[in-house]
């Protein structure tokens, strides 16, 4: 994923704050010892938010320790005990990193598709042990993939369609975090929503690149001249109506614990995420 589900950290206590950065540092911690070294580079805030609501839905006391951090064996972190919430996050990222890996071989040229084709190997063997623990997550993110590319390769300027991919395999993705059939139900459509918004604000984000480059971008379509004016006019109210569809959505939901921080990130991190990355 992209990182766009992000804290707003000013609105966070800092108890608050340092529990998010436990679950942070955990899910790196278990990447690392999962995967390998390098798939700890892979870590982004948005499986630290998978994470999180995976913990969320559980009775489950979490407990956590302070241990030294990988990266700085002077520093020490705070971790939480106990990995099981975190395997299927873990897994995840492994099986999309891998196919974004293979997209940027297909898109690239020259030094930068070259150094795809080197990582591809290590990320193949990572996506191919976290298949075998969770074979759901390949079957959800390889239709994805495909869909997103036939419907790149027939230039697909419809903003609904073009994002409903990406929407869907979160919201599959997320009812993961569940067995109970009504609240499968709730996080579909929290992921559905938060799926749509992370794709909209991707595009919004790399629309002049993609101008200039002459790449695939849905937006592309009436987006010629100001494209500040465009996003603000047909991309804004489209993130903000998933923004809001995705708070009904967590309302509907059974939290256990965590709820400030889940709601910061729904309520305040997602509308304050877009603003920064599109400068509005």
């Amino acid at each position: 994923m992209f990182g766009y589900i992000r804290i707003a950290k000013p609105e966070l206590k800092v108890k608050e704050y340092e529990m998010y950065k436990a679950i942070y540092c955990s899910l790196c911690k278990n990447l690392g010892h999962s995967y390998g070294f390098l798939s700890r580079l892979t870590l982004s805030y948005d499986f630290t938010f998978l994470a999180l609501l995976n913990m969320s839905l559980s009775d489950e006391c979490v407990g956590v320790e302070r241990k030294r951090c990988a990266f700085n064996p002077l520093k020490k972190c705070n971790y939480c005990k106990g990995a099981d919430f975190l395997e299927m996050p873990s897994a995840a990222a492994m099986i999309m990193l891998y196919y974004k890996i293979a997209d940027n071989i297909a898109d690239e040229k020259g030094f930068k598709k070259l150094g795809y084709m080197i990582l591809r190997p290590f990320f193949g063997s990572a996506r191919k042990k976290a298949v075998r623990r969770f074979p759901m997550l390949e079957s959800i993110v390889s239709e994805y993939i495909n869909t997103q590319a036939l419907l790149e390769k027939d230039d697909c300027r419809d903003m609904d369609k073009a994002a409903d991919p990406t929407a869907k395999a979160l919201g599959e993705i997320f009812t993961l975090c569940s067995d109970d059939g009504v609240q499968k139900r709730v996080l579909y459509r929290l992921g559905y929503c938060m799926g749509r918004y992370i794709y909209l604000l991707d595009a919004a984000r790399d629309l002049k690149d993609d101008i200039k480059k002459g790449s695939y971008n849905v937006l592309k379509n009436g987006s010629e001249g100001d494209t500040s004016k465009y996003i603000k006019d047909r991309v804004e109210p489209q993130l903000y109506f998933c923004i809001n569809e995705a708070c009904k959505a967590f309302e509907l939901l059974d939290i256990k614990k965590f709820k400030t921080i889940l709601g910061n990130i729904i309520y305040l991190g997602l509308e304050d995420t877009f603003k920064k990355e599109l400068n509005v």
